[in-house]
């Protein structure tokens, strides 16, 4: 038995359009498009410059905005107008009457004012007195105060000055003591004042001899003690070469 041929015819799709013929084209070609109607340079220019004005519904409706808003400004400004003639009007026939008010009290108010100008005199004066007592009154006590002042700080230098006095007085008569005991040591006191210098000197001597002995204790006490350092050490030391000696 022979194979079964399952070969196909190839069909070469370039000849078959060709052979097909020209293909009715459904919507435009490249060519429709680059052959489209264009503007020129001037109608371009015109189309620019009316989007720069605007609609022209756009601009009638903002004329008619602007003509509105005038004729409702007139209208208010009439009213303000009306109104400030009304109220000036009405002060000048206040200021009239006021006027002829004026004339029939003119003899009563002159009176009133006289008496009530001599009240504000005298009202005046009394013031004027007593802030010249109170002037018065405020330097004397400030003088016052200066003068106490100035008294206790004389009062105080003064005691100062006895002070300073009685203290190189007293140390005059101790030198001048002193030296006469020095010129004559077997005589013997005379007076309390020798016998109080005698006193002074004793009491300096027994502190003198206090601050001795407590240095002489300090020096002690630090002597002991580096004795005691020193033993210490020794015996440390002895401790330490007998160790490695002892099997």
């Amino acid at each position: 038995m022979g194979k079964r041929d399952n070969r196909v015819a190839y069909m070469n799709p370039i000849a078959m359009a060709r052979s097909r013929g020209p293909v009715q084209s459904s919507g435009p070609t490249i060519q429709d498009y680059l052959n489209r109607p264009r503007p020129t340079w001037e109608e371009v220019k015109e189309q620019l410059e009316k989007k720069k004005k605007g609609s022209k519904a756009l601009a009638e409706f903002e004329e008619k905005m602007n003509e509105n808003w005038k004729k409702e400004l007139e209208k208010h400004r009439e009213k303000l107008l009306s109104g400030s003639e009304s109220s000036s009007r009405k002060r000048q026939r206040k200021k009239k009457e006021k006027k002829k008010s004026g004339r029939y009290s003119s003899s009563s108010s002159s009176s009133s004012d006289s008496s009530s100008s001599s009240s504000d005199s005298e009202d005046e004066d009394k013031r004027q007195g007593k802030r010249k007592k109170k002037k018065k009154s405020r330097s004397h006590k400030s003088s016052e105060s200066s003068m106490s002042e100035t008294e206790s700080d004389s009062k105080d230098s003064l005691k100062k000055k006895k002070k300073s006095k009685d203290t190189t007085e007293k140390e005059k008569d101790i030198k001048g003591l002193s030296k006469k005991r020095k010129m004559y040591p077997e005589d013997k006191p005379l007076s309390s004042e020798s016998q109080s210098e005698s006193d002074y000197t004793e009491e300096i001597r027994a502190k003198k001899k206090k601050s001795s002995e407590e240095r002489e204790k300090t020096t002690e006490k630090t002597k002991k003690k580096k004795k005691h350092k020193k033993h210490s050490k020794k015996k440390k030391k002895k401790a330490a070469s007998s160790s490695p000696d002892s099997p």
